[in-house]
């Protein structure tokens, strides 16, 4: 049963929780988490992710739609905040024992409607499992910025290139981009310009 965070607007639970009655709901494979951040409100020398919270664990279609339609379009976000959907017990953060070894998959996008669209068909594409390599995938971000805004999904072993190669090309599939995406280490954005970049490209 998935709870309901204070961040969830009352009349939103009430449609959560109310919206399939009668109805037998349908499970997903596995619970996932959204979470929302907004780094605008950090407090200067503030640790990161101090302003990260998990908002809702969801297991069913019902709650996902639901969710998704009224509070979870990247569109809706102000500058410098973003939303990400995790598997349920993996925290969207480097140092969580699921992503400490691995990396994401990005894209910079400079259209509001694009954003909204690749959000939803990469949600759309984790839930329902579409991914041949779910197991290696923790969850996908999206972040709204002032120039552009981008999405960004991460998986567990950066180092397994095949599997990482396999990713890319079924998400670049899924999102039904023309554009190049790339790979970057968890590890490679804490070192100095000149030694960044992404590691793979599809």
């Amino acid at each position: 049963m998935a709870e309901v965070d204070a961040g969830i607007p009352p009349e939103v639970s009430q449609d959560i929780e109310g919206g399939g009655a009668g109805r037998q709901p349908h499970r997903l494979e596995r619970k996932w988490t959204f979470w929302f951040d907004n780094q605008s409100k950090v407090k200067p020398g503030a640790a990161w992710g101090t302003s990260l919270r998990s908002i809702y664990t969801f297991d069913t279609v019902e709650e996902f739609w639901c969710l998704h339609d009224q509070i979870f379009r990247p569109s809706k976000l102000q500058v410098n905040a973003d939303f990400h959907c995790f598997k349920a017990g993996i925290e969207p953060k480097w140092e969580d024992p699921e992503c400490a070894n691995g990396g994401r998959w990005s894209i910079t996008i400079n259209r509001k409607a694009n954003l909204d669209s690749m959000w939803l068909e990469t949600l759309m594409a984790l839930i329902s499992e579409q991914f041949e390599e779910i197991e290696e995938i923790c969850g996908v971000v999206a972040s709204v910025r002032q120039r552009h805004d981008k999405l960004s999904l991460w998986t567990k072993t950066a180092s397994n290139e095949a599997v990482q190669m396999s990713i890319g090309r079924k998400w670049k599939e899924i999102i039904d981009t023309a554009d190049k995406i790339m790979y970057s280490y968890h590890d490679d954005s804490g070192r100095d310009k000149s030694s960044r970049g992404g590691r793979y490209s599809v």
